[in-house]
């Protein structure tokens, strides 16, 4: 009887102890993920401050601004092909480090074109960052764990959109745009360290660069896979539609009859906060409804908020955004979690390869989306916006929830 008791109070803290490290593992994930990001998308919010600045077009501006998601596409290839040879606890905190210099050297970068160089910069190794970060939990979750962890880890990355967006217009407006950039060079600094007391501080990852295929190969085996195909074009569209909503609708913000200032802009804001309560539940919407049903919920709810943008009103354009935001965060996790389970081998160059194009559709929706902007107005963007959500509903089709869930 009392061997009983004993196993069955062992079996309790076992539980207990494995509830609370996934509690830790999930608040650490979070946060690396928000301070891997947070310079991404917190520039955006001081859109027109840096338009005036530097005297240049709205579409211009946010070219450079987004110019970001062109490095960042660019080291997610890089980092799918020597993902094998690369420790990710070591390579996520240099990434950390070295974001840091770009993100300082903005506050005194003379004109556009070096603005867009160190955008560019940041966005290599923003990238190096969270492509790497994917694959350690890819190898490091069991199937069973994974959707939470990415949804956790998404959720960071909502994060970063709101309060980064919070604190860069605060910051702007009351100490100037170079504060700012100073200010979330510290915050860089602060991600490295978190990563150097948790994730570098773990067992060492097998490196198996001389094991299976060669990673062109495995590159080849990905583009054959068509869910993978589909879960690749799903991520090119979402950042599409993302970021030509909430880079472009800054202008819209400040301009009549809407007419917010600075600070009133970066609370718009806020909008993002039912995204990090909704996106937690992407993991548990896939297991229930398959990952094909989540991204088409997740598309039609943002694309009921399309419409509600173009009218004259804050309370609608707000509606609007919450709307956005919450679908295509939501299609975010599910699809970055899809492609860690449909990868047959190789989980660093598909999730490598699936960032790069989820950020290239970032960089060729600035510039796509900005043209139809300054031509034509916002509810040309807006319709720019709703066919690339259209193009991820018909990608969807592709995916074969039977094996996601066989997986």
């Amino acid at each position: 009887m009392t061997q009983t008791i004993d196993a069955l109070v062992n079996s309790r803290m076992g539980m207990h102890g494995r509830s609370s490290g996934a509690l830790l593992r999930t608040i650490v994930i979070g946060l690396t993920a928000f301070l891997t990001v947070v310079d991404l998308f917190a520039t955006q919010a001081i859109l027109p401050s840096l338009t005036r600045a530097y005297g240049v077009t709205p579409a211009a501006m946010a070219f450079a601004v987004n110019a970001s998601t062109m490095g960042m596409a660019v080291a997610g290839l890089a980092v799918a092909l020597f993902s094998r040879r690369i420790d990710p606890r070591q390579g996520i905190l240099i990434s950390l480090v070295v974001l840091s210099i770009p993100t300082a050297l903005l506050a005194t970068a003379p004109n556009l074109t070096v603005f867009t160089i160190l955008r560019v910069a940041q966005g290599l190794c923003m990238a190096s960052g969270f492509t790497l970060t994917l694959a350690y939990l890819g190898e490091e979750c069991s199937a069973a764990d994974a959707g939470g962890a990415f949804a956790a880890y998404i959720t960071g990355n909502v994060a970063s959109n709101l309060v980064g967006r919070l604190i860069s217009a605060g910051v702007a407006d009351h100490l100037g745009l170079a504060s700012n950039f100073y200010f979330f060079a510290g915050l860089n600094l602060v991600g490295a360290v978190l990563v150097y007391f948790t994730i570098a501080r773990t067992e060492p990852m097998a490196m198996d660069g001389a094991a299976g295929p060669s990673v062109l190969e495995g590159w080849r085996l990905h583009l054959r896979n068509p869910r993978l195909r589909a879960a690749f074009g799903i991520g090119f569209c979402i950042l599409f539609a993302f970021i030509g909503t909430f880079t472009y609708v800054n202008f819209v913000l400040v301009r009549s009859p809407l007419s917010l200032g600075p600070m009133a802009l970066g609370f718009v804001y806020f909008v993002f906060l039912p995204s990090i309560v909704t996106t937690v539940l992407a993991g548990h919407a896939v297991r229930r409804a398959g990952t094909r049903w989540t991204i088409w919920g997740s598309f039609l709810l943002a694309g009921f908020g399309l419409p509600l943008l173009l009218l004259p009103y804050i309370p609608a354009v707000l509606a609007g955004m919450v709307l956005v935001g919450i679908g295509t965060f939501f299609a975010q996790a599910a699809a970055t979690g899809f492609v860690s389970t449909a990868a047959t081998a190789d989980r660093g160059s598909a999730s490598g390869l699936y960032l790069a194009c989820y950020f290239l559709g970032g960089m060729v929706g600035t510039a796509v989306l900005g043209q139809l902007f300054d031509r034509f107005g916002w509810p040309a963007a807006v319709v720019g916006i709703a066919s690339a959500m259209a193009a991820a509903c018909l990608l969807a089709v592709r995916i074969d929830e039977a094996k996601i869930r066989a997986g």
